[in-house]
């Protein structure tokens, strides 16, 4: 038998951890933060369900934060088995893991400064330190290359697309052939740079994402609308600023921008790209061209420098960032976050968003209680350093740029399967999100399907 227990992103969307005991052995399938509102934050901070020691092996689907980021915590409290993930996944998380131990740092500094912390003195989680140590852990593979995280158990990564390095993950019994398959987050089959997600097979039982169980994308990559937006911004002769997500969207976003240029479809103009973090993901996409696309590829094999617009600036210290502050017409300047909660953007936000003649694009989803989110809302101003600024600036949204498949995009890669799982079980998705899909897959499938509840587990016939 196998009990799988649903740890987190379940009744969520953060958090993702999936323990799996089998063969007297301990298996973690991704160890994330929980992200958002308090109520999940807070839950960093409870002990971990089990002790951290006792776990054989952790498997990563994918490098978001929601998925790695608790690593250095179970490391800090005693885990000392391989981590496996793909390759391109062990080097983002070279670039994402310091980053946010740094920022748990800050966080406790900020606290321990402004006094609001319950607890004296106020500490990080784990700190940019503890975060490195989970280097020695992570055991890299190829796609399709056999491991085995546990005696008798065959692990293995296919492509989902959604982030570079993201695949699913299947396990088989050796001995059975019994086989178990975790979604992680799939990507799209029209994404810009990544490939298609890849179906799986003989699944007996599957554990699905269903973060946009209750959405659909247009059908299209946005193209044509970035194009527009991009020209009526330079004809206003101002700035246009795009908040992005630091490890994907950035790096899909200058792609498509060159591709614009180079077709004549918008001028040539310089382009910033504001984000230490995207700056070091970028470098890794440059890295792991062989897991980019067809046309990538080929384009690449042509000559073509994929992610580099004509007059592409690349802004990696503080002096090269505060510079751009004097840009004020007819350039782009992409920085983070996504959703203005913080980073390099709210300088920049700061100096243009008051001004009619620039423009801000957003490329995103915006959370609630965000800064983005009030600024696509609508309203007549926004906080940021302490004082309200107002938005004047003509603002923009853009939704086709999603790395999550949509409801029919993911029954679309279920129909791949060639045979019926006996189970499914959704996670990573809000309530409604997981409810929706459930009766997507029952109406489409018949399959029988259940939304994962935190800290349930089943047993399962492996």
């Amino acid at each position: 038998m196998l009990r799988l227990t649903f740890l987190g992103a379940a009744g969520t969307v953060t958090g993702s951890r999936h323990l799996i005991e089998v063969n007297d052995k301990r298996l973690l399938v991704d160890c994330g933060l929980f992200q958002g509102p308090k109520r999940n934050r807070e839950k960093n901070w409870e002990p971990f369900p089990v002790d951290p020691s006792s776990i054989d092996a952790v498997m990563l689907t994918h490098a978001h934060i929601d998925h790695i980021g608790f690593l250095p915590a179970i490391v800090k409290h005693g885990f000392r088995g391989p981590i496996y993930c793909t390759k391109a996944t062990a080097d983002l998380a070279h670039v994402l893991l310091p980053d946010t131990g740094h920022l748990q740092e800050e966080e406790a500094r900020w606290a321990n400064k402004k006094g609001y912390s319950k607890h004296r003195p106020a500490k990080p989680l784990f700190t940019e330190e503890d975060a490195r140590e989970v280097f020695q852990y992570l055991k890299p593979v190829d796609y399709g290359e056999h491991f085995e995280p546990a005696p008798g158990i065959r692990g293995k990564y296919r492509d989902t697309g959604h982030i570079l390095g993201a695949g699913f993950l299947d396990l088989k019994n050796e001995e059975s052939g019994k086989k178990i398959v975790f979604s992680g987050d799939l990507g799209r089959p029209t994404d810009a740079i990544l490939r298609s997600p890849v179906p799986a097979y003989n699944a007996d039982y599957l554990v699905m994402e269903s973060t946009y169980g209750d959405r659909l994308h247009d059908e299209h990559f946005p193209v044509k609308e970035l194009a527009r937006v991009v020209n009526e911004a330079m004809d206003r002769g101002g700035v246009l600023v795009i908040p992005s997500f630091a490890v994907g969207r950035s790096q899909t976003l200058l792609y498509v921008l060159r591709e614009l240029e180079e077709a004549g479809k918008i001028p040539s103009v310089p382009v910033y790209l504001d984000s230490p973090m995207a700056n070091r993901a970028l470098d890794v996409h440059k890295n792991h061209i062989p897991d980019l696309n067809l046309i990538c590829r080929k384009k690449y094999i042509a000559g073509t420098r994929l992610f580099h617009p004509q007059k592409l600036n690349l802004s990696v210290t503080r002096q090269q960032s505060m510079a751009i502050n004097s840009v004020q017409k007819n350039a782009i300047i992409i920085s983070a976050s996504g959703m203005v909660t913080g980073g390099r953007i709210l300088h920049h936000l700061k100096e243009r968003l008051s001004d009619p003649k620039h423009t801000v694009l957003f490329i995103g989803y915006q959370a609630q209680g965000t800064r983005g989110r009030t600024i696509v809302e609508g309203k007549e101003s926004v906080k940021m350093f302490g004082q309200q600024v107002e938005i004047r600036a003509n603002i923009e949204r853009i939704d086709g740029f999603s790395g999550h498949a949509d409801y029919n995009e993911m029954l679309a890669w279920m129909m791949g399967f060639n045979q019926a799982p006996e189970r499914v079980f959704l996670v990573h998705g809000e309530p409604e999100a997981a409810e929706a899909m459930k009766g997507h897959i029952e109406k489409q499938f018949g399959w029988d399907t259940t939304v994962a509840v935190e800290d349930n587990h089943v047993l399962l016939d492996f």
